[in-house]
């Protein structure tokens, strides 16, 4: 696959608490973007945050929150985007989902050019 040029960039704001069918929701979240072919997903846990009810989520040891935040980020071409809203909307109950243009530069699997200092 490759994808280069104009693209979006989904970000799913989430807690990790959140559940889907028994699983973390940031798992059924990937799991749906692999599932329908998308170009990759990651997911990153922050250390602190808050949402729509103002409750602050953190990690420090002196306020222990089991819902600390999460962000799934996917990025592809508009159209598989778009392919995965209307699930993703039913699988959301609480959170925010963004959606921004974005310009790939470079997007590769597998063994690419070495980069290193000197020469070969």
């Amino acid at each position: 696959m490759k994808i280069e040029g104009e693209a979006q960039l989904l970000r799913i704001f989430l807690g990790d608490g959140d559940r889907y069918e028994g699983k973390p929701l940031f798992q059924a979240i990937v799991e749906l973007a692999r599932s329908k072919g998308l170009a990759g997903a990651t997911v990153l846990k922050g250390v602190i945050g808050y949402g729509a009810n103002s409750r602050i989520h953190t990690a420090s040891i002196l306020r222990l929150s089991e819902d600390l935040p999460v962000v799934v980020e996917i990025v592809d071409v508009p159209e598989k985007i778009a392919s995965i809203l209307p699930t993703l909307d039913g699988m959301l109950g609480e959170g925010l989902i963004t959606l921004e243009k974005v310009r790939v530069i470079t997007y590769r699997h597998g063994a690419g050019p070495a980069l290193g200092i000197g020469g070969a």
